[in-house]
């Protein structure tokens, strides 16, 4: 990630932790322009600006309690204000939430739920005076923008011993990629006439209303969160499988320890389809991470 210390807009402003000039509150294009994330355990993650955005307005977290991994991929509403600052924070909020719920042994689709909804609270809380007084009766969702309240998507997961779970608000989309078998879509976009968003979480969409599915694969595989940066590059779910499986295999046979080899894997397939992306056009920022799943194999 690049670090920069002085606003490229003013050229005096000191530039803060989120990206934005202290004097003059203008974005900074470079920041988290690339970005990547990576465990042990081989789950990673890649975000890229693209090729015609100023700013990246995507944003992950990744997280790990036990033999449980947490994911979480939001897309800020580019034409909502902090947009990118509305993506990180609700990514934060909903990885923090679900490891925390998870820890205290709570179910993953309770764990989920729970963390959109809290996502959903601190993106709301970005608003500010925007925000509805308590006690006021539900509005219906209106166009986050024309608003003027920060908002974004959200797709979180959780891959652990029993399976997969996804859990979502918007067109952010889960996907699982088995190594043998049938990829399959995990989400239904949250959109209506036009493709427009029918759902997402701010100020203006009111209470966030999360769907959970899950699954339990058969064989090992990837459970995927992405944005529609990388989801629209694709034709279908075998596509993002194909890509993805090339690459962490290539990774994993040239690699010598047990955690460089699930780590390589995962970071090199992310890079993979992030870069498959950028090649067909990066017309919009571009985010992937990879959750490892399925049984675990037998030591002979």
């Amino acid at each position: 990630m690049t670090e920069m210390t002085r606003c490229v807009a003013c050229g005096g402003g000191t530039v803060a932790p989120d990206g934005h000039c202290w004097d003059c509150g203008a974005a900074q294009p470079a920041f988290r322009s690339h970005v990547e994330l990576t465990t042990d355990a081989g789950a990673a993650g890649v975000s890229d600006r693209g090729l015609r955005r100023a700013v990246n307005a995507d944003a992950m977290a990744l997280a790990r309690a036990g033999a449980w991994a947490v994911g979480v991929v939001c897309d800020g509403v580019s034409m909502s204000p902090r947009p990118e600052r509305a993506a990180q924070v609700a990514a934060d909020a909903g990885a923090a939430t679900t490891i925390a719920l998870l820890r205290a042994g709570a179910l993953p689709e309770t764990a989920l739920a729970e963390g959109a909804i809290r996502a959903g609270r601190a993106v709301t809380a970005l608003a500010g005076s925007r925000e509805a007084p308590l006690g006021a009766p539900s509005a219906r969702p209106r166009d986050p923008l024309t608003q003027g309240a920060p908002a974004c998507t959200y797709v979180a997961g959780i891959a652990g011993p029993d399976g997969v779970w996804a859990c979502w608000v918007g067109d952010s989309r889960a996907y699982w990629l088995p190594g043998e078998g049938v990829a399959t879509a995990m989400t239904e976009d949250d959109t209506g006439e036009h493709e427009a968003l029918s759902a997402w979480l701010g100020a203006d969409a009111g209470r966030p209303e999360p769907r959970v599915r899950s699954y339990r694969p058969s064989t090992p595989g990837l459970l995927l969160l992405c944005t529609d940066g990388l989801w629209r590059h694709f034709p279908d779910a075998g596509a993002l499988r194909d890509q993805a499986r090339a690459d962490g295999l290539h990774s994993r046979t040239h690699s010598n320890d047990q955690r460089g080899q699930a780590r390589a894997g995962g970071l090199d397939a992310a890079r993979a389809l992030v870069d498959h992306a950028l090649a067909a056009g990066g017309q919009d920022n571009v985010t992937a991470l990879l959750l490892p799943a399925g049984p675990r194999s037998r030591r002979g």
